[in-house]
């Protein structure tokens, strides 16, 4: 069974730094490619960062770019995203995500909200 569950969240100051992690069970994480999304209250989840299953490749959304690094740890089935120089509209839930066997499967998310 897919489990994915983040941590990390909460409250910072603009210009400020959090670190989300996520942990995976039930698959074979080191064969995926893993993702974070985030969606901020009214508007649709949208996708924040990617990493593919070996680490050698990275993607972000142009908002984060600069700002954001996606990392994975393939040992202890973890991917993590770094936040930087973070900005009131980073506020939102953050989810981790896989596609696997046709299907996407979502954590409960982590709440980030940056506000002084």
């Amino acid at each position: 069974q897919v489990r994915l569950v983040e941590s990390g969240g909460g409250l910072v100051q603009p210009g400020g730094s959090l670190r989300l992690s996520c942990a995976a069970s039930g698959f074979t994480f080191s064969g995926y490619t893993m993702r974070w999304y985030r969606q901020a209250p009214g508007k649709a989840r949208e996708l924040v960062a990617l990493i593919t299953a070996t680490g050698t490749s990275t993607n972000y959304a142009d908002s984060v770019k600069g700002r954001f690094t996606i990392s994975r740890d393939n040992a202890k089935k973890t991917v993590s995203l770094q936040m930087n120089s973070v900005k009131p509209e980073d506020t939102a839930v953050y989810y981790c995500n896989v596609y696997y066997y046709a299907s996407f499967y979502w954590g409960e998310g982590t709440q980030v909200t940056v506000s002084s």
